[in-house]
């Protein structure tokens, strides 16, 4: 089993499910005792979340990437950021390290061509959807249509997951709004809605909306496991 490094923290609700998650996946593979071989280094989410509002990313890329030097350090044959936001600074990260990070998109945009997707509907962050880097990514290295949300629902989504999910808040208002901004997407005409944003999955169940929901923290930590025991 190769040793995987995991960049946390941001938030840790979710960080708690990339750990459950891989876990789960390695003991599905090997069974009996088996558990994942894992280093976690867990960041401060309350100063990331400030740079984050400042645009400060070059401060965030080698913060981050300090960090994923220190679990190469320690041992790691791969790293990942268990964020679909710091993705940002994927390439800053990247740069650092001899061994490979494990990016997200990456892994979202394989599971949605192999489901045969071609336009999907993309939640997450204000900077996750209205920036290029993960859209981008997503457009240039799968051919997908990415749609997202309009701008008072950019702003809803994004509000929900700082305010609430982020600290560990599930509402079922919050939910019933997010699953109209779903069906929405799918009216523009998304045959899937990727949920952009690795607490999304805490409040939008698979079965929540019509449309099918590819959750990127599952997809990403399935990918980790694949990695681990390839």
């Amino acid at each position: 089993m190769k040793r995987l490094g995991i960049i946390g923290g941001m938030s840790w609700e979710s960080t708690q499910s990339y750990y459950r998650l891989i876990n789960e996946g390695v003991k599905a593979q090997l069974g009996g005792l088996h558990s994942a071989d894992l280093l976690l280094h867990s960041l401060d989410f309350a100063p990331v979340a400030a740079l984050q509002a400042q645009g400060e990313w070059e401060q965030l890329g080698d913060q981050l990437a300090g960090s994923a030097r220190m679990l190469q350090n320690a041992g790691a044959d791969g790293v990942l950021i268990a964020t679909n936001t710091m993705h940002r600074v994927a390439e800053q990260v990247e740069s650092s390290l001899d061994i490979p990070l494990l990016h997200i998109a990456d892994a979202t945009g394989e599971a949605l061509r192999a489901a045969g997707i071609e336009r999907v509907g993309l939640l997450g962050t204000a900077f996750t959807m209205e920036q290029r880097f993960y859209r981008g990514r997503l457009q240039e290295r799968f051919g997908l249509e990415v749609l997202t949300p309009n701008a008072e629902d950019r702003a809803l989504v994004h509000r929900v997951i700082y305010d609430e999910l982020c600290k560990g808040e599930v509402n079922d208002t919050s939910r019933q709004q997010y699953v109209q901004v779903t069906r929405r997407l799918q009216a523009m005409g998304a045959e899937a809605v990727i949920l952009g944003c690795t607490e999304i999955g805490l409040l939008l169940p698979p079965h929540a909306v019509e449309v099918p929901l590819f959750d990127t923290a599952a997809i990403h930590c399935a990918s980790a496991v694949e990695f681990m025991l390839d």
